[in-house]
């Protein structure tokens, strides 16, 4: 390492902005595990204008650089919906990437300091930029590729969050699962028996209402996961900005609604691992990219798939019939749309790990956990 010294700035311009960027690809691009975004999305991601997280968030994106040469970044968020819903006083910070740890425990003292100034008490993260986009540490799990829409990090970053004095305050988690083999007897006399019941119904989305119903879908997240930690409500652009950006890969067959007598009370999605198409692409859709994409999709062999979401609405959770819905859901599209999309492996999460609900549904299907995410807390 130089003895050059470091020099952290605020991203301002048009080439700070493409270097911030263009970090995390030279950084991880030796790491066989590590799947490239779509540099559009990756520019979206932190432009005011373009994703709505900034009607009611602010970020500051800084740059270390030595010798002239940026070796590092980071972000500082706060956010109002935050405040409002963890404490006041509650700041993040993310998108950390650095060469070496020295220039990692710079750049989140520079986070920690933007946040102080902005009157910040506690600090959290790593969110890149909220708990909806990347949340969380990966801390287990480097062995294997992320699934789509799921972060991924080198190892050693671990440590040095720590010796920065951050200690653990959430894991999240994920689950892996063979989709072609049969679920245990116990959970398909669940699903059967849910099938008798005349009030329960499982239903396709119909994307023809592809608005309609992502709407009807996020209002039932909105809900459901009212009382977790962390959570932080969609807001209308929000809702509308995520359905743009999945509308693409949403299969009518993989994601189900239930209703009960005639009200839609709970959901399941699942996508197709679009993970294993952007490795190939190396972040560029252009100007081959989207004819891959397209012929992926209509090809309609995913290999792999993921369940980002699902919930039941917040009224029903502590009834039987909450994890009798959740069952027939995955039990449902387990059934029908794993052989018909040629599915051989699954991934569930993230899930809290103090949501007991999830864990032992997980269990009872035979899931293994398989990546745990860690997000860190430190006072300020």
């Amino acid at each position: 390492m130089s003895n050059t010294a470091l020099t952290i700035t605020p991203v301002r311009t048009k080439a700070d902005k493409k270097a911030f960027v263009e970090l995390q690809y030279r950084l991880n691009r030796d790491d066989p595990n590590w799947v490239p975004p779509l540099w559009s999305e990756a520019v979206a991601l932190i432009t005011p204008g373009k994703n709505p997280w900034f009607e009611h968030a602010e970020a500051e994106l800084f740059l270390a650089r030595r010798d002239g040469r940026v070796v590092g970044r980071v972000s500082g968020q706060v956010d109002q919906l935050v405040l409002e819903h963890m404490g006041a006083g509650t700041g993040q910070w993310g998108m950390f990437e650095a060469e070496d740890e020295a220039t990692g425990h710079a750049l989140i003292a520079a986070a920690e300091d933007w946040l102080r100034g902005k009157g910040m008490t506690r600090s959290l993260g790593p969110f890149s930029l909220g708990i909806w986009d990347e949340p969380g540490l990966l801390v287990q799990g480097h062995d294997h590729p992320p699934m789509v829409m799921m972060g991924h990090n080198r190892a050693h970053y671990q440590g040095w969050i720590e010796a920065a004095g951050y200690a653990q305050v959430k894991d999240l988690y994920t689950y892996d699962m063979a989709v072609q083999v049969p679920f245990p007897p116990l959970v398909q006399r669940i699903v059967e028996s849910g099938r008798k019941n005349a009030r329960i119904t499982i239903r396709n989305i119909d994307k023809s209402r592809f608005d309609e119903e992502a709407a009807l879908i996020l209002t039932i997240l909105n809900d459901a996961w009212g009382d977790n930690w962390g959570f932080i409500p969609l807001t209308d652009s929000e809702i509308a900005f995520a359905g743009k950006k999945l509308k693409p890969i949403v299969i009518e067959d993989m994601i189900r609604i239930a209703e009960l007598d005639g009200e839609p009370v709970a959901f399941m999605m699942a996508l197709p691992n679009l993970n294993l198409l952007l490795k190939k692409l190396n972040g560029r859709l252009f100007p081959f990219g989207w004819a891959r994409l397209l012929w992926w999709l209509r090809g309609k062999r995913f290999d792999e798939a993921r369940v980002p979401l699902m919930g039941v609405v917040r009224r029903l959770q502590a009834s039987r019939i909450a994890s009798q819905l959740a069952f027939m859901l995955i039990g449902t599209i387990h059934a029908e749309a794993g052989p018909k999309f040629h599915i051989r492996r699954g991934e569930v999460g993230w899930v809290l790990d103090d949501n007991e609900g999830m864990k032992s549904i997980a269990k009872a299907i035979d899931a293994k956990l398989n990546r745990v995410y860690r997000i860190y807390e430190k006072e300020l």
